[in-house]
C-alpha cells in the first residue's frame, strides 16, 4: 500500500485520539484534517469512524480494573449491576435517536454554518458552565449514578449527533449540570462512550462494506494503533488534569476553532458538507 496514504492515516489517528475525549469535537477536527491532507472521499469517512474504536481500546486499557471488577461481580453484586444497567441506559438514546435521525443529520447538517455555530455556541455553554454557581454537586462516583441520572446524561450525548458539538463535551458537562462531580461526569462520559463509539465503528463498517476490499486491511490498522496511542496519551493526561483545572481553556479554543471553520469555508479551503 502507498506509503503517503499509509502517513495520512496514522496523522488522521493521532487527531482523533487527541480530540475524541476532548470537549472540542472530533469529527470537526477530522473533517479539516482530512480536508487538508486530501482524506476526505467517502471511504474516508468510514475510516473516520472505524478508527474510534482504537481510541476506545486506549479508555479500556485505562478503566481495565473498573470494567473487570464490574464483570467479576455482575452476578452477585447490586452495585455492579446497577452501574452496567446505568451505562446500558444511557447507551440507548444514542441507538434510538442514531437510527432514526442519523441519515438526516449527515445530509443537512454538515455544513459550515452549523459546525463554526456548535463550535462557538458550545464554548459559550462551557464558560457559562464554569463560571455561573457551582451546582450542588449530587453524585460523587459512577457508582453513586442513578437510572435516572444515566438517562439524563444519555440524552443529552445525543446533541453531539450535530457536527461540531462534541459528544465527551456535551456528556461531562451535561453531567456536571445535572450535579454529577466534575470526576463522576467524566467518568462516565469514558464508560458512556464504549458501546457508543464501538457500536458506531462496526454499524459504519458493516453498512459500508461494499466501499472496501481486504486491501484496505493495512490502513486501518495503522488508523487504529495510532488512534489508540495518542487516546491512552491524552485520557491519562485529562484524568490528572481535571483534578486542579476547569474547561475553559477549551472553551476558547473552541470559539477560535469555530471562527476557524469559517474562514476556510468562506474562503473555499475545506468542504465541510457531507
Amino acid at each position: 500500500m502507498d506509503t503517503i496514504l499509509l502517513l495520512k492515516a496514522a496523522i488522521m489517528g493521532v487527531v482523533e485520539g487527541l480530540t475524541e475525549f476532548l470537549p472540542i469535537s472530533s469529527t470537526g477536527h477530522l473533517i479539516l484534517a482530512g480536508a487538508l491532507l486530501g482524506f476526505d472521499d467517502d471511504k474516508a469517512k468510514v475510516f473516520d469512524i472505524a478508527i474510534q474504536t482504537g481510541a476506545i481500546f486506549a479508555v479500556i486499557l485505562v478503566y481495565w480494573q473498573k470494567i473487570r471488577d464490574t464483570l467479576v461481580a455482575l452476578p452477585s453484586s447490586r452495585q455492579a449491576q446497577r452501574f452496567a444497567l446505568n451505562v446500558l441506559i444511557g447507551f440507548l438514546p444514542a441507538v434510538v435517536l442514531g437510527l432514526a435521525f442519523g441519515k438526516v443529520i449527515k445530509e443537512h447538517l454538515f455544513t459550515p454554518v452549523v459546525v463554526a455555530s456548535t463550535f462557538i455556541l458550545g464554548g459559550f455553554i462551557i464558560l457559562w458552565a464554569e463560571r455561573r454557581s457551582p451546582v450542588a454537586t449530587r453524585v460523587t462516583s459512577v457508582d453513586d449514578m442513578s437510572p435516572l441520572d444515566a438517562l439524563k446524561v444519555g440524552l443529552v450525548q445525543c446533541l453531539a449527533m450535530v457536527p461540531g458539538t462534541s459528544r465527551s463535551g456535551a456528556t461531562i458537562i451535561g453531567g456536571m449540570l445535572l450535579g454529577l462531580s466534575r470526576k463522576a461526569a467524566t467518568d462516565y462520559s469514558f464508560f458512556l462512550a464504549m458501546p457508543t463509539l464501538i457500536g458506531a465503528g462496526v454499524y459504519s463498517l458493516y453498512k459500508e462494506r461494499a466501499l472496501l476490499s481486504v486491501g484496505d486491511a493495512p490502513l486501518f490498522a495503522v488508523g487504529l494503533l495510532f488512534s489508540f496511542l495518542s487516546a491512552w496519551i491524552c485520557v491519562r493526561w485529562l484524568l490528572r488534569y481535571i483534578s486542579s483545572h476547569s474547561f475553559v481553556p477549551f472553551a476558547w479554543y473552541r470559539i477560535v476553532f469555530g471562527v476557524l471553520v469559517l474562514i476556510t469555508a468562506g474562503m473555499g479551503w475545506v468542504r465541510w458538507e457531507g
